[in-house]
């Protein structure tokens, strides 16, 4: 099992099964696990090719398993970004972390994807959102 994020937020590791098995820890780790599944599955509901599926969950342990959506991205333009980016909000969620670091490069499908959705909000009118609304910490947080 790689280890691809060991931060006071989170911990994730890509195993040998090819899943990304994702631990939320740290401050209001309980509400944006439960945006993570509530977003990852309003895009599976619409059909969003771009994105991880939930593959197995454990509420008790705020802990997520996922397909896996391709290698992080290290470099790519503002204007890409930004068209990644919307091409989500036209599946009505909008990412409010809209960084590199949530992109990866996809060979199999031979696209962009976006992952990490624990600050996304979903756009629908009338969607009920997880029960505690939380904000995007400051930069120096992520660290």
């Amino acid at each position: 099992m790689a280890n691809a994020k060991n931060t006071a937020r989170a911990r994730v590791y890509v195993g040998y099964d090819g899943r990304v098995q994702k631990w939320f820890l740290g401050p209001e780790a309980a509400e944006r696990y439960a945006n993570e599944i509530q977003v990852l599955e309003y895009l599976e509901a619409r059909n969003c090719p771009f994105v991880p599926k939930i593959v197995e969950r454990k509420d008790a342990d705020l802990y997520i398993a996922t397909t896996n959506c391709g290698q992080k991205v290290e470099h790519l333009s503002q204007r890409k970004c930004d068209q990644l980016f919307d091409e989500l909000k036209s599946y009505g969620v909008r990412h409010e972390d809209q960084a590199v670091r949530n992109i990866t490069y996809n060979a199999g499908m031979g696209r962009f994807c976006i992952i990490d959705f624990e600050y996304a909000t979903i756009l629908e009118d009338g969607y009920l959102p997880s029960p505690k609304m939380i904000s995007h910490p400051n930069r120096e947080d992520w660290k």
